[in-house]
């Protein structure tokens, strides 16, 4: 196969750009066939349209940020390996990449990720560094990993190339809404571990108005687009189940680009993502993982208005078998 050439390499410091979201797209439209855009009423009546990411080949919008990124690395580059940290699904995606391009892959995971995204991270060919997500630094343990080998390190959301490529989707959606909606997003809702896929979207689609979506507790995102200061998770933070959302705090790269395209953000609780579960599944009959489906819950709940021409992302459906099933039947 062959792969586009980079136009610069990925270890040398630069900002994302709307014209890197276009080249991202174009890449990834030679790849992959585009998700699905499907409507959703909302039970107070208003229509939503999904954009299905957990259909992706790695069950997840990952895969975009990470094809942008490893396609544009130097040959060089490529033959010193990478280096990722990921809860799971980003994980997946580099390994994906990683393995399609013949690139060398070490992904640095937290001890409680789901087991499903350990193994399909592992049986895509990834080297697994596992870590304690409550009392290590995964990037202090990549960054180790790195001055060691020389390898590059591929973020998983605060990198110019990975915001680039999840801006991808927002190429593709406002695209599909034209066709199927009647015009481009007014508002796309997205869920928001680090900032990444929002980042993505703001640049993607400037003219809407992009609302990132958190849970409670996890909310360092929303708190620091209120302050205007990039805030922290705090240490007694609860447990959540979204696995795929537990970031401490977003990174510099990110906020400049949320905070300078008017990015708001939204909270949801646990019985609400529960809640936003069981309607993709009855209605779409789609499965959606706990972190996907927060931005479905903020519209369902009423926290984020839907104005008809509202996009939400459903961005992965990488779930353990066993909790899902215990969260279809239990009542709230």
């Amino acid at each position: 196969m062959t792969n586009p050439s980079p136009v610069s390499s990925p270890s040398k410091s630069r900002l994302p750009t709307r014209e890197g979201v276009l080249r991202a797209a174009g890449k990834i439209a030679a790849l992959l066939p585009r998700t699905p855009l499907l409507p959703l009423a909302l039970p107070s009546g208003e229509t939503v349209w999904c954009k299905v990411e957990s259909l992706q080949p790695v069950g997840a919008f990952k895969i975009r940020g990470a094809w942008h990124r490893l396609t544009d690395l130097t040959a060089d580059e490529r033959a010193r390996g990478i280096v990722a940290v990921s809860s799971g699904n980003h994980a997946q995606g580099v390994a994906w990449a990683a393995a399609r391009l013949g690139i060398a892959a070490t992904i640095v995971m937290p001890t409680d990720a789901p087991g499903v995204k350990l193994s399909a991270t592992r049986a895509l060919g990834a080297d697994v560094v596992l870590y304690d997500r409550r009392a290590q630094s995964r990037d202090a343990i990549a960054a180790e990993l790195v001055a060691q080998s020389g390898a590059i390190l591929v973020h998983a959301f605060a990198d110019a190339w990975v915001i680039e490529g999840q801006g991808s989707a927002g190429i593709e959606l406002a695209d599909q809404m034209a066709s199927q909606a009647g015009g481009a997003p007014t508002r796309i809702v997205c869920p928001c571990g680090g900032g990444g896929l929002a980042s993505g979207l703001a640049l993607a689609c400037p003219d809407a108005q992009v609302v990132l979506v958190e849970p409670e507790h996890w909310d360092d995102v929303t708190r620091s687009l209120a302050t205007g200061t990039i805030e922290t998770v705090a240490a007694n933070a609860p447990p959540t189940a979204c696995d795929a959302l537990q970031t401490l705090a977003t990174f510099p790269i990110n906020f400049t680009v949320l905070r300078d395209n008017g990015v708001t953000g939204a909270t949801v609780t646990e019985s609400e993502i529960r809640a936003a579960q069981r309607l993709a599944f009855a209605a779409l009959h789609l499965v959606i993982e706990p972190g996907a489906a927060v931005a479905l819950a903020a519209l369902i709940a009423g926290k984020v208005p839907a104005d008809g021409r509202t996009a939400v992302i459903l961005s992965g459906g990488n779930v353990d078998r066993a909790a899902y099933a215990r969260m279809l039947i239990a009542e709230d």
